[in-house]
């Protein structure tokens, strides 16, 4: 049984490895064929979304535990805590973009496609392996304050490229748009969410552990 179990995470992990690094790649390349960028330009424009930057999380979380597991990155993106963060993250990714964003634009063909698995195929796959093959009933009610790091440099991130080059990648964080006042507040109450939603994953891990869904034999190793 544990050794099926091991075969199914890797199975899983695997699939959705070549899955989130097509698409992304994918997205990479009709940015560069739309060609309104230079190539440096439309890099940076790329690496400026959370939606890329958590998709390539997401890709690397699930490619080194499945090819490379004694490496540090792969022991690294394997450890309870970190999976656990990936899962919230992509979580928001999700959350924000159904709720907030997807009204915004009207994606057609191939884009529409890669829209899907960078917003819902690949967040749901995560979740999914969270839950499925992660031990449960070692994170700390610390560890969602911790967690806020990552977007906490990504406000940092935006706010350096947005003043650099007058562009921000979401309309509620656009301070050339918005202000500095607005633009901040909604980026506070996006870190709040964050934060719930962490407290959110750090109770399921408690709750499943108590449900008997900690045994750590569930690791693929």
């Amino acid at each position: 049984m544990i050794q099926r179990m091991h075969g199914a995470a890797r199975g899983w992990r695997i699939l959705f490895a070549v899955v989130g690094w097509a698409t992304l790649i994918t997205r990479y390349g009709l940015m560069i064929e739309d060609g309104t960028r230079s190539i440096l330009g439309s890099t940076t424009v790329f690496f400026s979304y959370f939606t890329i930057l958590t998709n390539v999380l997401v890709a690397l979380a699930f490619t080194a535990p499945a090819l490379w597991p004694d490496s540090r990155l792969g022991r690294w993106t394997a450890s309870e805590g970190v999976r656990a963060a990936i899962a919230m993250y992509v979580a928001v990714v999700a959350l924000i973009y159904h709720l907030f964003l997807a009204s915004t634009w009207d994606p057609q063909a191939l884009t529409k496609v890669i829209d899907v698995g960078l917003h819902t195929v690949m967040p749901i796959a995560f979740i999914l392996d969270w839950l499925l093959f992660v031990p449960k009933g070692r994170l700390r009610w610390v560890d969602p304050v911790k967690w806020l790091a990552y977007p906490l440099a990504y406000g940092v991130w935006t706010v350096i490229h947005g003043q650099i080059i007058g562009w921000y990648p979401y309309w509620f964080i656009d301070i050339g748009a918005l202000g500095w006042g607005p633009a901040l507040g909604n980026f506070g109450l996006l870190l709040v969410f964050f934060l719930f939603l962490g407290l959110i994953v750090a109770a399921l891990d408690r709750g499943l552990a108590a449900l008997g869904k900690g045994d750590s034999s569930l690791t693929p190793s």
